[in-house]
């Protein structure tokens, strides 16, 4: 996967080492609590969850969750991309305040039995014949481990009765410059718009997401509804979705379009494909020292066994 940059977004935004550089001081705390409370690692002087944050019920530790300890919540919600609200990493924190997660609709549109809008309630209401909705799940993402709290996508999907004419999930980022200040500026085509394959929208191991560390996803991490997509790069981990469309064709993607030499609809998770400027093969986790060593990055982010399968027969150098 190469992974570049279109004009108007500086290196230090995308370019792993100048992370590391450049980012703040955030604070690093002890690991999950028990597994017998199956919930996020109590809050800590030095990790302090906000009481802003709306505590989310009914959790259950998902059998695939990562066991490396998470990064902290301050890292987590303090630290990543969202342009919409800014091209620095701290811009969406500093800069979401004035949105508005709340009332949320999601059009459900395409080749489908079941389309109209929905409300978020609405999606969130368990099918009786589905387990309990939340999951905490820690996955990598940006070179984080994050405990994301969400339910697969695919028993979402389902609710809509995707017809056999559906190959593709396109989905829809909400646009607002009124809220959002990076949607004032065009360097993106708004809205943000994403795409998966049916068959990776309806794999186990991606989340319709509505939460971290335990509480309601803060409005910098995508509020209130995200995918998480682990063995692929964080862009196609599209946030605060309006729309979901299933397309009988490949649907466009923004960063694919704004630069279609670098960045592939696929966007695996690939340590053989290097970046024109540094090799991917290596990583160094947010949060760790900067002269502490690098560790191998993974096929599939560590989750070739559970979906190299999806990609059998494709050569994922050319379909970056």
């Amino acid at each position: 996967m190469l992974i570049g940059r279109p004009a108007g977004i500086r290196p230090s935004e995308i370019t792993p080492e100048t992370v590391f550089r450049q980012r703040r001081t955030l604070l690093r705390a002890a690991g999950l609590a028990g597994a017998a409370t199956l919930l996020p690692r109590a809050a800590t002087a030095a990790d302090a969850i906000p009481a802003r944050y709306r505590r989310l019920p009914g959790i259950r530790r998902d059998p695939s969750t990562t066991l490396g300890a998470p990064n902290t919540f301050a890292e987590v919600t303090g630290y990543n991309n969202f342009y919409e609200f800014g091209l620095d990493k701290t811009d969406p924190a500093e800069n979401s305040g004035q949105f508005r997660p709340q009332p949320w609709r999601v059009a459900i549109d395409g080749e489908a039995g079941v389309t109209g809008s929905f409300d978020y309630a609405d999606l969130l209401r368990p099918h009786p014949l589905e387990e309990r909705i939340y999951r905490f799940r820690c996955v990598e993402a940006w070179s984080m481990v994050v405990p994301w709290v969400g339910f697969p996508l695919g028993a979402l999907l389902k609710r809509f009765r995707p017809t056999s004419r559906a190959k593709y999930v396109a989905f829809e980022t909400v646009y607002r410059p009124e809220e959002m200040p990076g949607q004032r500026s065009r360097t993106l085509d708004w809205p943000y718009v994403e795409g998966l394959t049916i068959a990776e929208a309806m794999h186990p191991l991606t989340l319709m997401t509505v939460g971290v560390y335990g509480v309601e996803l803060p409005n910098q991490n995508g509020a209130p509804l995200r995918l998480i997509v682990p063995w692929k790069y964080g862009f196609k981990s599209i946030k605060s979705i309006v729309r979901i469309s299933f397309t009988e064709r490949q649907p466009p993607t923004t960063w694919s379009a704004a630069a279609p030499g670098e960045y592939g609809f696929y966007a695996n998770v690939n340590p053989q494909v290097d970046h024109p400027r540094w090799s991917q093969a290596t990583e160094r986790r947010i949060g760790s020292a900067f002269f502490s060593p690098k560790q191998p990055t993974l096929p599939f982010n560590g989750y070739a066994a559970q979906v190299a399968a999806l990609y059998r027969g494709l050569d994922l150098v050319r379909n970056f």
